[in-house]
């Protein structure tokens, strides 16, 4: 096993080297620089920048220079935690991701756990329990969380709470505390607002983890050697939890690549509706401008978490398959 993290650990190197290639290249491919859409946006607010100004933007951001240029003042910067500068902001990149990291994090990891520890038993359930009303229920559940969007679940739980409450959910606070310092009333609001991003983002994907155990377990429970435990006389919960849903697990765990670079970009567009401070809307606002050094960032760590996450998926799978070995 050891052996086989450090061939992969070394194999992801040149992949990461060429990553940051392609992220760049990615930003640099539409027309057009962050001066243009700068220009673009002061001229639809009546506004007017001279020639000089624009060219001397341009130079100060290096614009103007060739792309392998460009791309080597973005990179070299990566062994001391350099990124570059956020122009529509002018300061550094690793200022931004910093502020919205936190926040970012921790509703993607909350949403998670919900979406875990609510899928698996359900799945279970609906598989011991196929055809019953509860599988009905459940299945039904699961068609509903995968066709709403989560943009849409985000204005109707926001709607409700204005309406017939009388609660302003968008954000994770109320304006009055943005900026200031943690205080155990800030804490309670954060408290009472997470939930619905972790709702609203952790239902489509609960739904869809529903149905991948519910058909895993019923694929299972059919198998030979579960028939062979029952004859035996094993308990049934045994033969449910110890070796049905210990394999049954399994596509779960190989998704834990795909589930990283979530905490990153998921949820974007419901970030977005509900006003949430994360990078998913931050990684928006800069591909629209074309803030190349701030977008190719976050796509770069985006990629980078998806290399690291196969890498857990495949030991996670030896650790819970024992059929699965590593030579």
């Amino acid at each position: 096993m050891l052996s086989y993290i450090l061939r992969r650990t070394m194999i992801m190197i040149p992949m990461i080297i060429l990553i940051s290639m392609v992220s760049f290249l990615i930003i640099t491919l539409p027309p057009g620089s962050y001066i243009d859409s700068y220009l673009a946006n002061l001229q639809r607010m009546g506004g007017e920048v001279e020639q000089s100004r624009a060219d001397a933007l341009a130079d100060r951001y290096g614009l103007n220079d060739p792309i392998y240029e460009q791309y080597w003042k973005w990179v070299k910067g990566f062994p001391s935690g350099n990124f570059g500068m956020v122009f529509s902001e002018e300061r550094p990149v690793m200022d931004v991701i910093q502020e919205r990291i936190g926040f970012t994090i921790l509703i993607s990891v909350l949403t998670l756990l919900f979406t875990w520890i609510l899928s698996i038993p359900i799945g279970i359930y609906s598989a011991v329990k196929q055809y019953s009303f509860g599988d009905y229920f459940f299945t039904f559940f699961g068609f509903l969380g995968v066709s709403i969007p989560n943009f849409l679940l985000a204005i109707i739980i926001m709607f409700t709470g204005l309406r017939f409450f009388g609660v302003n959910l968008s954000g994770l606070m109320p304006a009055a505390y943005m900026g200031e310092p943690w205080t155990l009333a800030k804490i309670a609001e954060v408290l009472k607002r997470i939930w619905v991003p972790v709702v609203v983002v952790g239902t489509a994907g609960m739904a869809g983890l529903i149905r991948i155990m519910r058909a895993e377990m019923l694929d299972q429970l059919r198998q030979p050697y579960i028939q062979m435990a029952r004859s035996k006389g094993v308990d049934e919960i045994k033969v449910i939890i110890k070796y049905a849903a210990r394999i049954a697990v399994n596509p779960l765990i190989s998704t834990v690549g795909w589930l990283l670079p979530q905490i990153i970009s998921g949820g974007t567009i419901a970030g977005i509706v509900l006003g949430l401070p994360t990078l998913g809307p931050k990684l928006y606002d800069a591909l629209k401008i074309q803030d190349m050094y701030l977008a190719g960032t976050i796509i770069f760590i985006n990629i980078v978490l998806i290399l690291i996450g196969t890498l857990l998926s495949d030991i996670l799978l030896a650790l819970v398959d024992p059929r699965i070995r590593y030579d």
